[in-house]
């Protein structure tokens, strides 16, 4: 066994990630990332410290005939109680390919709720002025017509598209292990989907400013309410474009860093996320009931559709201060 093996049997028997073992010896994940793909070499004071952290001599590791040992665990930071599950390349590579089929999928479901009111808007706005000589009573039930079947459809796609993904879910939630290649697959397929991911973030970031430009000189100019509202409508349609895009490319963008556990899907963010998924469900259920019970009672869909963007805002910022208060085990 090569030392690049041995490193790679010592890590994972201690339950440690890369990034853990780079911490412990003062280096860079990219380093032991190296070392592990037999790219490189550890100097001699790097393979002395491993010894003591792994608890095997220096024989054991540039010796490339000697057998594995039986080594207990031996440092503070590799003790658990449960043993970390390890994702080969199979499982691996069927998460990206479910990913890049469905969250297309999920994103048109995303795309569908933030246009729902779009229809029932642009009708109310156009008997109001005059425009339409279908009633207003008509105009309303539509509308409410294209709002449900667009949720309706939205809550299909997520239950059905998004449950295929759920055999998935403890990657985003557990820390786990990967089989050798995986990080360097996941890596390699980062870089070449970098440029995409930024070419689709750039311009569903630009849709959403641009978005808001025409509602904002409309209002300024007082131009007519239909006018304003036909320009809310333009918004949402580009918003729901915007996060298409998010979702499908850039969801699967983070795919990768899901596999690498990097960026918002470390072990530290996965811990805090367990802990705030209560908050979460509670928050969006009550949102929910407040929304259907506004709009229930003053009969104004073509206006309480606001309290979704406040909603989304609000959360992020109560989202921010929850985790301020989430201690770390």
């Amino acid at each position: 066994m090569i030392l690049a093996d041995k490193i790679i049997n010592e890590r994972k028997k201690n339950g440690w990630s890369q990034e853990e073992l780079a911490e412990m010896l003062d280096v860079s994940r990219q380093s032991v990332s190296k070392w592990e793909g037999a790219q490189s070499v550890p100097d001699l004071q790097k393979l002395l410290k491993m010894a003591e952290i792994f608890g095997v001599s220096t024989d054991y590791l540039l010796k490339d005939e000697m057998e594995p040992e039986d080594t207990e665990v031996n440092y503070e930071r590799g003790s658990s109680d449960s043993p970390v599950r390890r994702v080969s390349m199979e499982e691996a590579t069927e998460y990206i390919s479910c990913r890049k089929q469905y969250l297309p999928k999920i994103g048109l479901g995303v795309f569908l709720c933030i246009t729902s009111p779009v229809i029932l808007l642009f009708l109310a706005g156009l008997q109001a002025s005059g425009l339409c000589r279908i009633s207003e009573g008509a105009c309303v039930a539509i509308g409410l017509i294209a709002l449900f079947a667009q949720v309706g459809t939205a809550v299909f796609l997520f239950i059905t598209k998004g449950g295929k993904l759920s055999k998935f879910d403890y990657l985003e939630r557990e820390a786990f292990e990967t089989e050798y290649g995986v990080d360097g697959m996941a890596k390699e397929r980062l870089a070449e989907n970098e440029g995409n991911n930024t070419k689709a973030l750039a311009t569903g970031v630009l849709m959403c400013v641009l978005g808001a430009v025409p509602l904002i000189v409309c209002s300024v100019l007082g131009m007519s309410q239909f006018v304003i509202e036909s320009m809310v409508c333009l918004l949402l349609l580009l918003v729901g474009c915007a996060v298409y895009l998010f979702v499908s490319v850039c969801g699967v963008y983070g795919s990768y860093k899901i596999i690498l556990q990097s960026g918002d899907y470390t072990r530290e963010r996965k811990r805090k996320n367990v802990k705030l998924e209560p908050l979460t469900g509670i928050y969006w259920l009550l949102i929910v009931v407040i929304y259907l019970g506004i709009s229930f009672v003053t009969n104004r869909w073509d206006r309480t559709w606001i309290i979704w963007a406040v909603s989304g805002v609000l959360f992020a910022l109560i989202r921010l201060i929850a985790e301020s208060f989430v201690k770390e085990d």
